[in-house]
């Protein structure tokens, strides 16, 4: 059995292109693992992991546990016979199973590391206005994020990108960086270099309460904050007026507008097909929304439904 065979754990899309890229460099990929099966959307059919679906594709042994110290699992582990265990975009791993291999563990993470570890690292960065970001490839220890270093690569993000569009360019640009580091250490060439620890910031899970809007932020940060959830899963507001029901709805778009006069934090102001809503430091305006239970559309289309403008204000 070949020393340099490669088992591979990921679950969503970015994972995916590290997945291919290992595929098409001709590398031993001879497993995957990825999450079971889950029930999803309003028929809770179950739905399969983007990783499922390409390695099907690919014609690639898959594995799907439930329980990662299942002894049914390990010893499929041993059957497949990897020396190197490629982890992008999957769960944390217990150590009787990242210390299992010839050559470790290792993971790709999407930031410059030890800057943003954590769960969200790329919708982190943008929403708090970074202009640098970059992937990091490093072997897995016990705490989350914080083993030796192998490879990193920086790249820019640009005052518009959002977080969807700096994930696909990071999706490329980590692929390309993990055959890269896979090659180096099959060849013994690279030199792993504990991460030096300095101020960084923390990447944690996004949840409801810190994807919501705070309309007395400043225009600025609201506008990294749109652009960080966007396309998913989407920062969020309540729309209110004077004579209809509270709505939720998300600004998937936004940009800081002139308008003149000050108002309130939160006040709308809807004109010739354009939403304005009140800052603590001016005005931005919402360009692509989603109300709850809808799909996406432009201001323009969300302004003409309305039955009724008074008294509107977001919260």
């Amino acid at each position: 059995m070949s020393d340099q065979r490669i088992l591979f754990m990921g679950t969503p899309e970015f994972a995916c292109g590290t997945l291919n890229a290992l595929v098409e460099a001709g590398l031993d990929v001879a497993g995957v693992v990825t999450a079971p099966d889950k029930p999803a959307g309003r028929g809770r059919q179950l739905r399969e992991s983007a990783v499922k679906i390409r390695a099907r594709e690919l014609g690639l042994p898959i594995l799907q546990p439930e329980r990662l110290k299942d002894p049914a699992f390990l010893e499929a582990l041993d059957g497949i016979g990897a020396s190197l265990y490629v982890v992008v975009a999957f769960r944390m791993l217990p150590e009787m199973l990242w210390n299992r291999p010839k050559h470790g563990t290792v993971n790709l993470h999407a930031s410059l590391l030890p800057d943003y570890r954590g769960a969200a690292p790329i919708n982190w960065a943008v929403i708090n206005g970074e202009e640098r970001t970059g992937v990091t490839t490093f072997k897995l220890r016990h705490e989350i994020d914080t083993g030796d270093i192998l490879l990193q690569e920086e790249l820019p993000i640009g005052e518009e990108e959002t977080a969807g569009e700096l994930h696909d360019r990071m999706m490329r640009i980590g692929a390309t960086l993990m055959v890269r580091t896979v090659r180096g250490l099959f060849s013994n060439t690279l030199v792993p270099m504990p991460q030096q620890e300095g101020v960084t910031h923390a990447a944690p899970k996004l949840t409801p309460e810190n994807c919501r809007i705070d309309w007395t932020a400043d225009a600025h940060a609201i506008h990294n904050l749109v652009r960080g959830l966007s396309p998913f899963p989407g920062a969020w507001t309540t729309w209110n007026s004077d004579d209809a029901a509270p709505l939720h709805f998300k600004i998937l778009r936004a940009r800081p507008a002139a308008a003149n006069g000050a108002e309130q934090p939160g006040f709308v102001r809807i004109a010739d097909g354009r939403i304005l809503i009140s800052t603590n430091t001016g005005w931005m305006e919402a360009m692509d929304v989603q109300p709850e239970g809808k799909r996406r559309m432009d201001a323009a289309s969300f302004a003409r439904g309305l039955r009724n403008t008074n008294g509107v204000h977001v919260v």
